[in-house]
């Protein structure tokens, strides 16, 4: 049977900005009646794979998203090279054509555009690497790719991270991959109002003319306690890793720990939002896996927030373990409390 690994964890910010939407105000979503912050699970993945603490811990391991294939693996190089335009326009569609649907915009302010998909493509360290391999001896015969040149797709050698959160190719399905792991948006345990934050900029050198400011806005902003949950099949990490079982030990653990300790990015300058989590828990075990959001449809209202959401949670835990049976294993990490596991426990636990 199919093991799944379970994070569940809280994590604490001071007035943000953590995730904008179109306007600029911080993400909300209605839950239990009211309103919640809320930060995207696109927004979490995207700045954990990018993390500087993920990207040393998988170094060599990871791959990219991107829909300048064509550009910066292909024309760029060759033009740099010396290479003809033609045969290097020709080569950069044909290229980036392998990997999804190429732009065909009649009048560009920059050709090179042309040569990028219209999807973003996840494309693994090893592709990138058959595509350098390519450019390479195209730049040295002068010529265009041939149909078994463009054979640049693979299913072997994948990346941890295309590994852990996929890659969709609509053009070619099947080299697909199914994510192995999946993580919920980020939602705050009570209710919230969005702030405005009205500001000025003074300017330095206007001491005499003019008394007032140089500039004047606003950004919305607001705190809370986020619930956050990732899931991830253990056995098909190990499949999409090529059967690697210490590799996907070692993305497993590098994972954990960014969750628990990188933070979104958004308007990190204006309110330096850098938290670790304040408890984690992790099950490990063949049961059908569950969220345990359900502790938090009724806001929690009290003054030891973190204390008291720690405590609907495991209560829902508990209720859920009563009536469906108990996950094989888990482990707590919690700050406030001496006995529970540290982070290194807690990272050998999952990993195991």
């Amino acid at each position: 049977m199919t093991t799944f690994i379970q994070l569940h964890f809280l994590t604490a910010y001071a007035p943000s900005n953590l995730n904008r939407d179109d306007a600029g105000r911080p993400k909300t979503a209605i839950m239990g009646g009211v309103e919640r912050l809320r930060v995207s699970s696109q927004s979490l993945k995207r700045v954990w794979r990018t993390s500087d603490n993920f990207e040393a811990a998988m170094a060599g391991h990871m791959g990219k998203r991107t829909q300048r294939i064509g550009v910066d693996y292909v024309y760029d190089p060759m033009i740099k090279a010396g290479v003809s335009p033609k045969v290097a326009k020709t080569s950069a569609e044909k290229i980036a054509a392998v990997f999804g649907k190429v732009k065909s915009d009649k009048n560009p302010k920059d050709e090179r555009k042309n040569f990028e998909t219209e999807q973003i493509i996840h494309v693994s360290q090893h592709e990138i690497n058959l595509i350098h391999q390519l450019v390479a001896t195209l730049i040295a015969d002068n010529r265009d790719p041939t149909e078994d040149e463009l054979k640049l797709l693979r299913k072997e050698q994948r990346s941890v991270d295309m590994a852990l959160f996929g890659r969709m190719l609509a053009s070619s399905p099947e080299f697909g991959v199914e994510a192995a792991c999946q993580v919920s948006h980020a939602l705050g345990v009570s209710a919230v109002t969005v702030e405005d934050d009205f500001f000025t900029a003074v300017d330095d050198l206007n001491k005499d003319e003019d008394t007032g400011s140089a500039h004047m806005g606003e950004q919305g902003f607001a705190s809370a306690l986020f619930y956050t949950y990732i899931c991830i099949s253990r056995d098909l990490l190990i499949e999409n890793l090529g059967g690697d079982e210490t590799l996907a030990k070692r993305a497993i653990a590098a994972l954990t720990e960014t969750a628990l300790t990188v933070s979104p990015t958004g308007k990190q300058n204006s309110y330096a939002s850098r938290a670790y989590a304040s408890y984690a828990l992790a099950e490990i075990g063949s049961r059908q896996p569950r969220s345990l959001a359900a502790a938090f449809f009724r806001p929690v209202r009290a003054v030891d927030q973190i204390g008291a959401a720690i405590q609907e949670l495991e209560a829902q835990r508990d209720n859920f373990d009563r009536v469906y049976g108990k996950c094989e294993q888990s482990k707590t990490l919690n700050v406030a409390d001496n006995s529970a596991a540290s982070l290194e426990e807690l990272l050998a636990f999952v990993s195991q």
